[in-house]
């Protein structure tokens, strides 16, 4: 049985800041956020609580579009929201610039190179460590060294963008947002509206089949797969590209380890389910194989 399919009582006890909403619930109460197409698609769900600032800002950088949702205390102001605003989006542009794999002069090709040591920079420690973490809890299957050229931390290094980009808004004291890119997105707090944040989780290739519907109130939903680039994913093993499964999709308290997470699962395949049991804080959600 896929871990999609188990019961969601289980979910409920090992997860008590995300819960499934019945679907009849969903029927009648719009999401704030819908995931799993090729984009994310952000709904006015209706309402805002008294006392709050809600902003919607969509930025692009050279390999990802983010959209931000604050909802944001009074007392901070429009224009000291409008300098988090300002901060978590020079955050994901300095990230852009500075960690990029693509980029000759980034700390990641520096690296590379054998230039400089993770060392020299704490974020870039920060970032390695996190890979070789992930590789270690994927067997494996997550290995930023195992491609052409060296270090690429690609497969979660979005997700790590958008969770310090979170940290930036935190500090300036927003606590109620949601940060969203492609199928992913990270949550803290409560939506415009008052309640959880909504979110719609859709099957990634099956337009038809009934989204699962999450309440959330921090938290995390990392995909892999649905970019439409078959072989963007490599069985580091094999140097081959990947092709057992069309999507993976898994959802857990960090950004960059549920990226992590489903590019090792979208590598691996079905074996990649055993990651998930045994009491780990993160799921999968869907992890559909090729036909």
């Amino acid at each position: 049985m896929r871990i999609d399919q188990q019961p969601r009582a289980r979910w409920l006890d090992e997860q008590p800041r995300t819960r499934w909403v019945d679907q009849t619930t969903f029927l009648s109460r719009r999401p704030d956020l819908r995931l799993g197409s090729r984009s994310h698609r952000l709904d006015r769900a209706g309402g805002n609580a008294v006392d709050r600032i809600s902003v919607q800002h969509t930025v692009r950088t050279s390999t990802a579009e983010y959209s931000l949702l604050l909802n944001a205390p009074d007392w901070l102001g429009r224009r000291g929201v409008g300098e988090a605003l300002r901060d978590a989006v020079a955050e994901l542009r300095a990230i852009d610039l500075t960690y990029g794999p693509s980029r000759p002069e980034s700390l990641v090709s520096r690296l590379r190179r054998g230039e400089i040591s993770p060392e020299s920079y704490p974020p870039l420690a920060d970032l390695v460590d996190r890979c070789a973490a992930m590789r270690a809890a994927t067997d494996g299957w997550f290995d930023a060294w195992a491609v052409p050229g060296g270090f690429d931390p690609g497969g979660l290094l979005g997700g790590w963008a958008v969770e310090r980009a979170a940290a930036r808004l935190r500090a300036a004291g927003i606590h109620d947002y949601a940060v969203l890119s492609g199928a992913d997105l990270v949550v803290r707090g409560h939506a415009a509206h008052g309640g959880p944040w909504r979110v719609a989780v859709h099957h990634p290739t099956d337009a038809h089949r009934a989204p699962l519907v999450l309440e959330m109130t921090a938290g995390a939903v990392g995909t892999s797969g649905v970019t439409g680039r078959q072989g963007h994913v490599v069985d580091p093993h094999t140097g081959e590209p990947a092709d057992q499964l069309v999507a993976a999709t898994v959802v857990g308290p960090d950004l960059a380890v549920a990226d992590a997470y489903a590019t090792a699962l979208y590598a691996a395949g079905p074996a990649g389910l055993a990651w998930f049991r045994n009491g780990s804080d993160y799921r999968a959600l869907f992890a559909h194989r090729r036909r």
